[in-house]
C-alpha cells in the first residue's frame, strides 16, 4: 500500500501519526493543511490503492514557482523527523463499497510501520447532536483501550470531553439496550475506531460538530485542539494565526466573481 518516494524506505519506528478522515466539512483534511505547511513537513511517499478515487494536482504547499510543477496524488505521507511525527494526508473519497477494505490496509500499514499512536482528526454532523452533545464545547475524543492505558492522566489534565454514547433510538429507553457509539458524517472514522479496539491498536478520535460551509475556522479550532495535546508548536494555541495557511487555500472556494455578470 506505502509507496516511498525515497530510495530507502523511512523508518516511522515511535513515531506519531495523525491522519484525516474524509468527513462533514473536510474539517481534518484542512486541519492536517495547516500541520504540512506550517511545519514544513517534507513527503516521504504516497500510498497506493484503488480504495480512494484517483486524482492527481499540483503541489498544494507550493512556496515558489518551481514546486508548483511536482505531481501530487490523492494520499500522501509527510513527517517531521525531529518530532518524530508523521501525517497522512487523504485529498480524495474513499469509495463507499471499497471503505472495509481500505480500513483493514491502513491497520495493517500502522501496525508494520510501528507507530506508537495514531490520531485520526475528524468531524460530525452538529445537526444530529443529542441533547447532552449540545452542552459545552463543539469538541469531543474517543481513545481505544490500548491508548487509554498510558494517556490517562494527560486526558484528565487536558480537561477534554470524551464523546457520549446515544441511545440506538433516541427517545425509548431500554434496559436491555447499551448506548452506541454514533458519528454521522464522519466517514470511516468509527469503523476505524473500531478496528483498532479489535486489533488494540493505541488509537485516538478528535472530532468536531460542524455544518457544510466555510469550515477554515473549525479547521483551526481542531488543530489547536491537537496542539493543546502533542505541542507541536511552542507558541500557545490560542493564536490561531501562528498556522502557515498553504497556498492551495487561494482558490478553496473557487474564483472570485466575473465582473462581466454586472
Amino acid at each position: 500500500m506505502f509507496v516511498s518516494a525515497q530510495n530507502s524506505a523511512p523508518c516511522f519506528k515511535d513515531f506519531t501519526l495523525v491522519m484525516p478522515a474524509v468527513a462533514v466539512g473536510n474539517v481534518g483534511q484542512l486541519a492536517v493543511d495547516l500541520m504540512v505547511s506550517t511545519l514544513n513537513m517534507s513527503r516521504v511517499g504516497y500510498m497506493h490503492t484503488d480504495c480512494i478515487i484517483p486524482m492527481a494536482g499540483n503541489n498544494p504547499y507550493a512556496t515558489c514557482k518551481e514546486d508548483v510543477e511536482e505531481l501530487h496524488t490523492p494520499a500522501e505521507v509527510y513527517t517531521a523527523a525531529e518530532l518524530k511525527l508523521a501525517v497522512l494526508q487523504i485529498r480524495a473519497p474513499i469509495i463507499q463499497t471499497k471503505s472495509k477494505k481500505f480500513r483493514q490496509l491502513l491497520v495493517s500499514w500502522i501496525k508494520a510501520s510501528g507507530f506508537t499512536r495514531t490520531v485520526v482528526l475528524s468531524s460530525s454532523h452538529a445537526y444530529q447532536r443529542d441533547d447532552q452533545q449540545l452542552q459545552g464545547t463543539p469538541l469531543r475524543y474517543v481513545v481505544t483501550p490500548s491508548l487509554l492505558k498510558g494517556s490517562v492522566d494527560a486526558l484528565k489534565e487536558l480537561g477534554w470531553r470524551e464523546l457520549e454514547r446515544v441511545a440506538p433510538f433516541p427517545g425509548l429507553t431500554d434496559a436491555n439496550t447499551e448506548p452506541r457509539l454514533y458519528i454521522p458524517g464522519g466517514g470511516i472514522t468509527k469503523g476505524l475506531y473500531t478496528d483498532s479496539c479489535a486489533e488494540d491498536l493505541p488509537l485516538a478520535v478528535l472530532l468536531l460538530f460542524c455544518s457544510e460551509g466555510d469550515n477554515i475556522p473549525d479547521a483551526f479550532t481542531l488543530v489547536n485542539h491537537l496542539n493543546d495535546w502533542l505541542h507541536l508548536l511552542d507558541t500557545p494555541s490560542q493564536k490561531p494565526n501562528q498556522w502557515k495557511i498553504p497556498t492551495s487555500w487561494s482558490l478553496l472556494f473557487g474564483s472570485g466573481i466575473p465582473p462581466a455578470l454586472f
